[in-house]
């Protein structure tokens, strides 16, 4: 049996150790958010946090996760991903969507670490590939998510 949180509620699947997290969220837990794409952490389709830590699911797992909090796309109270999904649509990235999630999960990652990301910082931080090459659009959402969260700040502080 292997317990974790997910999302932020306590979860437990009785699976073989060895089992891919990616197929444990999908198949055991019905969380079908998170993609598959190439199976060996390289596109970062199946891209999910792990302790606030952007990690490929496809390549994890479960017995790794044992006491560990999880968040998926699913997730609705991070007010991050939140900003980039609103941002996402205006800056219309998705062209077929499929690596969306995982490049929001990403995304969110980076702009929890660093909330005022340079091009560069960008760039070192999105590995994950866009068939579509939607990789300007990626970029612009991130830098207005990262503006509308100065935005908000500056707004409390005031």
């Amino acid at each position: 049996m292997h317990t974790f949180k997910l999302n932020g509620q306590a979860v437990s699947v009785d699976v073989e150790d060895d089992m891919p997290l990616l197929w444990v969220l999908r198949d055991e837990l019905g969380h079908t958010g998170t993609k598959f794409g190439c199976g060996v952490a390289a596109c970062g389709a199946c891209t999910v946090h792990m302790d606030g830590v952007a990690v490929r699911s496809c390549v994890m797992p479960v017995a790794a996760v044992a006491g560990k909090s999880i968040q998926t796309i699913e997730s609705k109270d991070d007010v991050i991903l939140t900003r980039l999904q609103a941002a996402w649509v205006a800056h219309q990235v998705p062209q077929c969507g499929y690596c969306q999630s995982g490049m929001l999960m990403a995304a969110t990652a980076l702009l929890r670490g660093n909330p005022h990301p340079t091009d560069a910082d960008i760039d070192a931080a999105m590995t994950n590939i866009c068939r579509c090459g939607t990789y300007q659009r990626v970029r612009a959402a991130i830098h207005s998510a990262a503006e509308q969260g100065l935005t908000q700040t500056a707004q409390v502080l005031a």
